[in-house]
């Protein structure tokens, strides 16, 4: 059974249409990365996952159970960590999480609670009141309301936005802990670094639609391959490798400086043997490995195929 099977949504908002039609299936234990500019319909397909905003089309569930039409269960195995700060300031850290168990019909989850505070470095601050912790502190409490009731399935959505390295860390080696474990864990981030260091399998959306998905390995082998950075000492690019410029500008804004896309090591050498026998010389080479960031930009772009 799929830990999130969502099949052909579609919302709208007015003439904007935020989905499209977006079908994905996400295993269970799988770490899944859901990438996309500002406006792609992230956020609006996270909350129709969590069943905050009904679907006007397709359908979605959680363990075999829908959003819909079998709400309580599907949020019974799920957790969300939300973009935005939200939180009661009149309750201590402990408290907020002991009402977040309650909501889930949880009673003595203290033994929980505590091993989640530890994990996220909150224990120094079970005390504290909500409102006099930091932003980071607030987002660490967020992290841990969505944990609270051991969700199989975790969905962060920009869980580390405008934290600091610490936080980064510790988060990170908590979910990556609770993966290992077992839990199905969805993410979505601007930081694509943190997407290909932990995404084992990844979904681009633009415009509401799902333009790429693939585990991280084949999209970088099969989309971008690596990229031939070449400094010229004399003569020019012939026109007939200008294709292969990996970027609109020349690198560096140096007319010399050329980064050039290549799929694979075989296809060095005659791009070497053509810049020969065009009479260009070489000063400086670097054959540079494809990352996320260049599939991201090229996906959107519409340059990949």
């Amino acid at each position: 059974m799929a830990a999130i099977q969502i099949n052909q949504v579609e919302k709208s908002y007015k003439s904007l249409k935020a989905l499209g039609g977006v079908s994905l299936t996400i295993e269970e234990g799988e770490f899944f990365g859901l990438l996309g500019p500002n406006g792609a319909g992230k956020t609006t397909l996270i909350s129709c996952i969590a069943g905050l905003i009904r679907p006007d089309a397709g359908s979605i569930s959680i363990h075999g159970h829908d959003v819909t039409k079998d709400f309580r269960n599907a949020r019974k195995n799920l957790g969300v960590v939300p973009q935005e700060l939200v939180f009661d300031p009149f309750f201590t850290v402990r408290e907020t999480l002991r009402l977040q168990s309650g909501y889930f019909g949880l009673k003595n989850n203290d033994k929980w609670i505590d091993e989640v505070m530890e994990n996220l470095d909150l224990t120094n601050k079970a005390d504290t009141n909500m409102r006099a912790l930091s932003g980071g502190m607030k987002r660490r409490v967020l992290v841990a309301q969505a944990l609270v009731h051991k969700p199989p399935v975790i969905v962060l959505d920009e869980p580390t936005a405008g934290v600091d390295v610490e936080l980064r860390q510790t988060l990170w080696k908590f979910i990556s802990r609770l993966n290992r474990e077992g839990h199905t864990v969805v993410l979505t981030t601007h930081y694509l670094e943190e997407a290909q260091a932990m995404c084992q399998r990844v979904a681009m959306l633009k415009t509401g639609k799902v333009v790429a998905l693939d585990t991280m390995s084949k999209l970088i082998r099969r989309i971008s391959g690596s990229q031939l950075n070449i400094h010229l000492a004399s003569g020019t690019l012939p026109d007939d490798l200008k294709p292969l410029i990996a970027h609109d500008e020349p690198e560096n804004g140096s007319a010399s400086k050329f980064a050039l896309r290549v799929n694979d090591y075989a296809e060095v050498e005659p791009i070497l043997a053509r810049l020969r026998e065009s009479g260009a010389v070489i000063d400086e080479m670097q054959l540079q490995q494809a990352d996320l960031e260049d599939i991201f930009i090229q996906i959107m772009e519409g340059r990949a195929v």
